[in-house]
């Protein structure tokens, strides 16, 4: 014969002081927990969506990064003539583009961030589906122009719509704030290839040549066949394993979260362990009461696992709100592969709610089990006794 949950239920709501304080040590754990899965669901979502399945990036060999490669313009004049690259409208889709990092004043650091500035071909803009112009318009070929995500727009000051940037050789203006959707596109500022790498004296040292394959089946095919020529001294790899390599920033933020999420996951057992011997040690009298009207000893352990399960459901959902007001807000993180600042919006899936609750049923079990099993070994003469 099972123990109505409602008898938990009172239970709880009688011992409110404790149920509240063991619900926010719980709430505060699983907070913790969902502000760092949530950064890093951001931060993925970013550089997932930046990825496109049929697009290489093509760098020079031993070089983990755009910033650090150096591309000719002979080079890519080669790249873009091999087999198993797209076409359309008569030209190759193959963007020689030139990266490097400029300095600017931020919302949250007013001495300055790097920022990534991309030299960009037509073509590149046309490669990257679904990136458009959000407000103003695109930079013209040879002018000292530049457009800039909307992420960077949003946090640096000096880079709104009308404004002009000093970088290079002098001045440029901003002609238009660009969106790529949750890509990584949005911390980056397009201008004309050729315009910038003339004002940081790269005109022939750029940086990686991004091209998209026929289809799926071309692509193992051409990073091979870019690979192994040694005439071009490059090293091909899709958008995605790129993307993934950048994931090392936030790997350093996920281990530190469970990290600390864990200690404090312990502290929170310990806490709602507590609350149930202390609930045990009150109640002994109610325990023999129990095992007099025929209550078996499996019956009572389940009884005092459920409340410790229902206290932490409460502590999970509590926390579960309070990460709440973090989704869709913008912030940036440094990156070591690229040296600049990737700014990305916290996202609190359905997926990571879900995962905050059953940490905390967890911690409720943890903290749970052992009070349960010394209230279900309770003697009924011992327990009646105390009356």
């Amino acid at each position: 014969m099972a123990i109505p949950v409602s008898y938990n239920l009172r239970n709880l709501i009688v011992r409110k002081t404790t149920t509240i304080m063991t619900a926010l040590g719980i709430t505060l754990t699983v907070a913790v927990l969902l502000s760092v899965l949530a950064l890093l669901n951001g931060l993925q979502t970013a550089f997932e969506s930046s990825a496109d399945p049929l697009q290489l990036l093509v760098m020079r060999k031993g070089s983990n990064a755009e910033l650090s490669s150096a591309i000719t313009r002979d080079v890519y004049q080669t790249v873009k003539s091999m087999p198993g690259i797209a076409r359309a409208e008569d030209q190759s889709l193959a963007s020689l583009e030139m990266v490097t990092v400029i300095n600017l004043p931020s919302v949250d650091s007013p001495e300055g961030m790097n920022v990534t500035l991309r030299g960009i071909l037509p073509i590149g803009i046309q490669m990257r589906d679904g990136l458009k112009i959000e407000s103003g318009r695109w930079f013209r070929a040879g002018q000292r122009e530049v457009v800039v995500g909307k992420s960077i727009a949003r946090r640096y000051p000096d880079a709104q719509l009308g404004k002009k940037l000093r970088f290079g050789r002098g001045e440029w203006e901003v002609v238009g704030v660009m969106d790529g959707g949750q890509s990584a596109v949005n911390s980056e500022i397009f201008g004309d290839l050729n315009q910038t790498s003339s004002d940081f004296n790269r005109a022939d040292a750029l940086s990686s040549i991004l091209v998209r394959a026929t289809d799926g089946a071309t692509v193992p095919a051409l990073v091979n066949n870019l690979n192994d020529d040694r005439r071009l001294g490059v090293a091909a790899v899709t958008e995605k394993e790129y993307y993934d390599s950048q994931m090392v920033s936030g790997r350093i933020l996920q281990y530190l979260g469970i990290f600390i999420s864990v200690i404090m996951a312990f502290g929170s057992s310990f806490a709602a362990m507590n609350t149930m011997y202390a609930a045990v040690s009150r109640r002994s009298r109610e325990v023999g009461t129990l095992r007099v009207l025929g209550f078996s000893r499996g019956s009572i352990l389940l009884s005092f696992l459920i409340e410790s399960l229902l206290l932490s459901i409460v502590g999970g959902l509590l926390g579960c709100v309070l990460v709440l007001p973090l989704n869709n807000i913008t912030t940036g993180i440094g990156s070591f592969v690229t040296f600049s600042e990737i700014s990305f919006n916290f996202r609190v899936s359905p997926e990571i709610m879900a995962a905050g609750v059953v940490f905390a049923l967890i911690m409720g079990a943890l903290g749970g089990f052992f009070p349960a099993r010394s209230a279900a070994r309770t003697e009924i003469l011992t327990a009646l006794r105390d009356m």
